[in-house]
């Protein structure tokens, strides 16, 4: 028997106007975001010279599209400004010297820094629930390393958990009560512009050897994979996809991220790495279905 759909849920709700789901933006930015793993690795340019034009061109594209907001900063804007660059920078160098697939599950351990970190700074209760996801995610994490792994794996591998820290630090600090009080997209702007002039050198030392190959992946990655997505992603929020379901359609990112670069690179990661990361994504997304109802019963 068919069900009805809920009339206040956000995919009815557009789907009765006759406009596009709201959910849809959010699968739409996930399934762009994916694509990143692959596009950093098409080219030969460093991690330096490719996170310039991406983050220059991403800056602009976010400014333009969320411009009504302003661009008023505080304090707390420059401390998320510097994560994000952070973190942007270290997940580049990571896709460089390991594989997608090391790169993108270990940076989506961030959720496990957040559970030990937020009772810490919000004075929040640690749920008994939070060690086992813990205990899961430290397990998964461990078999990254498990196996003949090349040196620049093993760093490649250290700077994907950095940045998966600083992605949890970010997270952590749209949460604080003053970034309420500015545009939030103020963070991911300054953010990419503080990244690309750190990385400005790097790119003028090596302009000469760009290709076009090498150009158009540069303005595919800042326009379209964090620019475009993040404004569909934010789009979709805005019009009433809860946070749960954003947060469970963001999987799809780090689970296709690894594929396309196996069928279009032919990178296959260890048989260690897959399982160390389906222990990870497997227990943050079962911690996130089991809160959520645990608070919709309360």
């Amino acid at each position: 028997m068919k069900t009805q759909p809920n009339p206040k849920s956000p995919v009815a709700a557009g789907t009765k106007s006759g406009g596009v789901p709201p959910i849809l933006f959010v699968l739409a930015a996930a399934l762009i975001w994916s694509t990143g793993g692959l596009f950093i690795k098409a080219t030969p340019l460093d991690a330096f010279q490719l996170s310039f034009g991406r983050t220059l061109l991403a800056a602009v594209t976010v400014a333009i599209l969320t411009r009504r907001e302003g661009f008023r900063i505080n304090g707390l804007t420059v401390v998320s400004s510097v994560l994000y660059a952070a973190l942007l920078l270290l997940f580049v160098m990571a896709n460089k010297l390991t594989t997608a697939a090391n790169a993108i599950f270990l940076q989506y351990t961030a959720p496990v820094y957040i559970l030990i970190l937020e009772p810490l700074l919000f004075k929040e209760r640690f749920r008994r629930a939070d060690v086992f996801v813990v205990a899961a995610c430290l397990v998964g994490m461990s078999l990254f390393f498990v196996g003949q792994l090349r040196p620049q794996d093993f760093e490649g591998n250290l700077t994907a958990l950095a940045s998966g820290l600083c992605f949890a630090l970010f997270l952590l600090s749209l949460r604080h009560p003053r970034a309420s009080g500015v545009n939030r997209a103020a963070s991911v702007i300054y953010g990419n512009l503080l990244l690309s002039l750190v990385t400005l050198p790097a790119f003028v030392q090596g302009a000469g050897a760009l290709t076009l190959k090498d150009v158009a992946i540069v303005v595919y990655l800042g326009v379209v994979q964090v620019g475009l997505a993040y404004t569909l992603f934010t789009l979709g929020m805005a019009r009433g996809v809860r946070s749960l379901d954003a947060g469970v359609v963001g999987y799809i990112e780090p689970m296709l991220n690894p594929v396309w670069v196996f069928l279009f690179l032919g990178e296959r990661p260890s048989n260690w790495a897959v399982t160390g990361g389906c222990i990870i994504i497997a227990a943050v997304f079962l911690h996130t279905v089991v809160l959520a109802r645990r608070a919709k019963t309360t």
